[in-house]
C-alpha cells in the first residue's frame, strides 16, 4: 500500500455482511469497557454492490477499532448510507465518538504514517501508527476522499465517500409488512 503497488479486487458484495463483520469486530475490542456501540446502517442501500469489500471491511474496523480503542465512556456510532449517481451510489461512512479527541495541531498530523499523536497522553494504547495513513491511501485509490474533525476532549468523526457501481438495485435489508410491526 505505501508503494502504491496494493491492488483493488473488485467483486459483488452485500454492505449487510461487511457491517456484521465489522460489529463482531468491534464488539470483540470493546471488551468489558461501559461503552455502547451503535450501528445506523440505511437499510435502502443496494444489496449487491461491486467494490473491494476486504478493503472496505479494513477501512471501517480500522475507524471503529481506534474509535473503541480511544473511548472510556458514552459511544461509538457507526452510521453507513448513500447517495444515488450516474455510475452507482457513493457509500458514505462516519465513525463518530465521546472519546479522547484530537488537538487541532493533532489533526494535520494523523493521517500521516507512524505517526501517534499526543504519544505521551497515550502511552498506554497500543498501535503502529500506520492505519489511519493506509486508511487514506485506500480511500483515494478507491476514488473517494476521507476526513476528520474532533474537539479535544469530546470526541471526533472520520467520514469517509467511496463511489460504488451497483449490481442489485434491491435495498439488502426488507421487512415484509414493515408497516403492521413496530420496526
Amino acid at each position: 500500500i505505501e508503494s502504491g503497488k496494493a491492488e483493488l479486487i473488485e467483486e459483488p458484495f452485500n454492505i449487510g455482511s461487511t457491517i456484521n463483520d465489522v460489529m463482531n469486530m468491534a464488539y470483540t475490542r470493546k471488551g468489558d469497557k461501559n461503552i455502547e456501540i451503535i450501528a445506523r446502517v440505511d437499510p435502502n442501500i443496494p444489496r449487491g454492490l461491486i467494490g473491494d469489500e476486504v478493503r472496505i471491511k479494513q477501512i471501517i474496523i480500522n475507524l471503529v477499532t481506534n474509535a473503541v480503542k480511544f473511548t472510556n465512556k458514552g459511544c461509538v456510532r457507526l452510521k453507513v448510507s448513500f447517495s444515488r449517481h450516474s455510475y452507482g451510489i457513493n457509500l458514505n461512512v462516519s465513525v463518530k465518538d465521546t472519546g479522547i479527541g484530537i488537538s487541532e495541531e493533532n489533526l494535520e498530523r494523523l493521517f500521516t504514517s507512524f505517526q501517534q499523536v499526543d504519544t505521551k497522553k497515550n502511552r498506554s494504547v497500543e498501535g503502529t501508527g500506520l492505519g489511519l495513513a493506509i486508511s487514506k491511501r485506500l480511500v483515494s485509490k478507491m476514488g473517494g476522499f476521507i476526513n476528520v474533525s474532533s474537539t479535544y476532549g469530546a470526541g471526533s468523526e472520520f467520514k469517509f465517500v467511496i463511489p460504488l457501481r451497483v449490481s442489485d438495485d434491491e435495498p439488502f435489508i426488507s421487512v415484509k409488512d414493515a408497516d403492521k410491526i413496530k420496526i
